[in-house]
């Protein structure tokens, strides 16, 4: 639990407001692969949906659900048990990859998950080659983050691999808050059509040949924000473990404490997609509280190293 930080020099009086974990019950399901279509050319959207779908819930922007795959060597799915509001998973953990939740249609019964496509990984090769038809075992949502009203500035920044959570943020978002977030993508070609409420300001961030992880443009864009001294602001942040840090040097200097932001390393570069490896960096997930880290990444992260989800 953190503790409530004290207002720093141009924000309003008093006892900064937190943002709260949610809690729902997480939910094991079998879900059909409806559709898929290209976003971008490196990012590919899956419509899934079925029988499985009924009870499925959706509360935040950038929440996510666990894909379970078959083992490697046997092609069996060893999915998680239901065992009340959580699940029990088999020992030893099997193959997953978390995914944001990107739109929920309850009305249609369909769920959207947007890929980031690249060479190798089991969850983009399931996304590019599974028959339509085949059917997926999705874990969760899990609990995330609710921010509050007192939040009236909100900052998101991150790469493909928070795109998902940042456009679902900006359509979602409440009348009246304001704000900024800056998108880092591989080129214009990546850039997607997402609204932009008034109020905000969307800026895409391109590496123009450069390997993913490799440059600090979230970081160069936060230290050029202005932040408002008539609201409280809450800072949106995940990508590349590594090119977080100047971000959370940046809020941190801003007096934006960790109740008032997710600064979430989705993926590391170097790193493989191992749950060890992952669980094993002190700096993965450092304003998650331990029981709602991450146990596992996107797909992304298994050529670059680390986890996104995406």
């Amino acid at each position: 639990m953190s503790t409530p930080a004290s207002a720093p020099a141009g924000a309003p009086a008093g006892v900064a407001p937190q943002a709260t974990w949610a809690r729902w019950d997480i939910t094991i399901r079998e879900l059909v692969l409806l559709r898929r279509e290209h976003v971008t050319p490196r990012m590919l959207r899956l419509t899934l949906g079925g029988p499985g779908i009924a009870g499925f819930e959706s509360h935040l922007p950038d929440e996510h659900c666990k894909w379970v795959f078959p083992d490697p060597g046997t092609g069996v799915t060893r999915a998680p048990e239901q065992d009340g509001d959580h699940l029990r998973w088999p020992t030893p953990f099997p193959p997953t990859r978390e995914y944001t939740v990107r739109r929920y249609d309850a009305a249609a019964g369909e769920v959207d998950f947007d890929v980031v496509l690249h060479d190798g990984g089991v969850a983009a090769t399931w996304a590019r080659t599974a028959g339509i038809g085949s059917t997926l075992w999705v874990a969760g949502p899990r609990p995330s983050r609710v921010v509050p009203p007192e939040f009236g500035f909100h900052v998101l920044l991150g790469d493909e691999t928070a795109l998902p959570a940042i456009g679902r943020w900006l359509e979602e978002v409440p009348a009246g808050v304001r704000g900024v977030a800056a998108v880092e993508v591989a080129d214009a070609g990546e850039e997607q059509d997402l609204r932009v409420p008034e109020g905000w300001t969307l800026t895409w961030l391109h590496r123009d040949g450069a390997p993913a992880g490799s440059l600090d443009l979230l970081g160069e864009f936060a230290e050029g924000v202005a932040l408002p001294q008539d609201t409280w602001t809450y800072v949106f942040a995940a990508g590349e473990a590594g090119c977080l840090k100047r971000v959370r040097r940046w809020a941190r200097a801003q007096g934006v404490g960790r109740g008032q932001s997710d600064i979430a390393g989705y993926w590391k570069r170097g790193r493989s997609n191992a749950v060890d490896d992952v669980l094993a960096d002190p700096e993965h997930d450092e304003d998650r509280d331990t029981e709602h880290g991450h146990e596992h990444g996107h797909e992304h992260d298994h050529e670059h190293g680390g986890r996104p989800r995406g």
